[in-house]
C-alpha cells in the first residue's frame, strides 16, 4: 500500500529561490565599480541580477563598465541623485523585475563567494528581518572592522557609531544592505527628499523598526570597503553633508533634537578648529545653516 505521507510530500512543489537584484550605485567610479562587479561575479550560487545606477557621472564611466560588460543593465539616471536618490532609482527598477530581495552594495566593495548566501540564508531564517547587513572589513587595513553590520544612535547626544562587533543594531549599513521588498513596500524608500548622503540608512532603520520590523547581522558575510572612495577621506565637502542630514535625521527621531543637534555640532566643531581645518569648520556649518 503506497503511504499517503510520502505521497503528499512527493507532491509538494519545490520552494521558489528568491528572486534578488544587487545594486551598485556609480558616481565617476569605473574602476572601482569594475572591481566590484568582478567579485560579483565570482560569487557562488545564488547569482543576483546585476544593476548598476551611474548617478550622472562626469566622466566615461558608463562606456568603461559597457566594454567589460556589455550585456549588463545600467540604469542612468540623468542627474546625481545622492546616495539615497539613486539607490531609490534602482529600488524602483528592480521592483518593476519582480525581485524579492534587493541588495545594495557599495561601488567600493569586494565580496567573498559566500557574501550574499550568507544574508540570504540570515534573511530565511529570520522571518521578521526587514534588513541584513554584513560583516564589513576595511580594504586597507584588513584587521579593522569598519562595521559589524550597522551601528547605534545615541539620540539625546546625536551621535551614530558603528558597531565593532556581535550586538544589536538599530540600523543596517547602507554598504551592504540587504533588504526584504516586502517590508519596503510597507515602509518606503529612503528618503530622498531630506538625505541626499549620509543618514539614510539609519533613517531606513528607524522606520522598520517603528513598523514592527527586525534588523539582522550575517557574521558570515564578509564585504571588504574602503573608506570614502567617492569624495575622499576627510573631505569638507563630506563634513556638509554629514552635518546637513544629521540636523534633518535628528530633527525627526531625537528626543530633544535642540539638544542633540547643539551636542554634535559643537563636537565636530571644536575637533576641527583644535586641529586647525578652518575649511571643515566652515563646511560643519555650511551644513548646520542649510539644514
Amino acid at each position: 500500500m503506497r503511504s499517503t505521507s510520502l505521497f503528499y510530500f512527493a507532491t509538494l512543489p519545490a520552494l521558489k529561490p528568491p528572486r534578488i537584484t544587487v545594486i551598485v550605485l556609480n558616481w565617476n567610479g569605473a574602476a572601482d565599480t569594475l572591481r566590484c562587479l568582478a567579485s560579483l561575479k565570482a560569487m557562488a550560487q545564488p547569482l543576483p541580477d546585476i544593476l548598476v545606477v551611474d548617478n550622472h557621472s562626469g566622466d566615461d564611466s558608463v562606456a568603461q563598465i559597457l566594454r567589460v560588460h556589455p550585456a549588463l543593465t545600467i540604469l542612468q539616471t540623468g542627474a546625481n541623485l545622492g546616495f539615497g536618490g539613486g539607490c531609490n532609482a534602482g529600488i524602483r527598477h528592480a521592483l518593476t523585475q519582480g525581485a524579492d530581495y534587493i541588495w545594495l552594495l557599495n561601488n567600493d566593495t569586494l565580496v567573498e563567494a559566500d557574501t550574499l548566501s550568507a544574508m540570504v540564508q540570515t534573511m530565511a531564517q529570520h522571518h521578521t528581518a526587514g534588513a541584513v547587513g554584513s560583516a564589513i572589513d576595511d580594504m586597507d587595513v584588513p584587521t579593522r572592522v569598519q562595521v559589524w553590520g550597522g551601528g547605534q544612535v545615541q539620540r539625546w547626544l546625536g551621535r551614530a557609531r558603528p558597531l565593532r562587533g556581535p550586538g544589536e543594531p538599530a540600523f543596517i549599513s547602507g554598504a551592504s544592505m540587504l533588504l526584504r521588498v516586502d517590508a519596503l513596500r510597507q515602509v518606503g524608500l529612503f528618503d530622498e527628499q531630506r538625505f541626499f548622503m549620509y543618514w539614510e540608512d539609519t533613517d531606513l532603520g528607524f522606520r522598520l523598526r517603528a513598523r514592527g520590523w527586525t534588523l539582522a547581522v550575517a557574521p558570515q558575510s564578509r564585504v571588504w570597503h574602503r573608506l570614502s572612495a567617492s569624495l575622499g577621506q576627510g573631505s569638507a565637502q563630506l563634513d556638509a553633508y554629514f552635518m546637513r542630514s544629521a540636523v534633518r535625521f535628528l530633527r525627526l527621531h531625537a528626543p530633544c533634537p535642540p539638544l542633540a543637534i547643539t551636542s554634535l555640532a559643537s563636537t565636530l566643531l571644536l575637533k576641527r578648529i583644535l586641529l586647525g581645518h578652518w575649511h571643515r569648520v566652515r563646511a560643519v556649518w555650511q551644513g548646520l545653516r542649510s539644514a
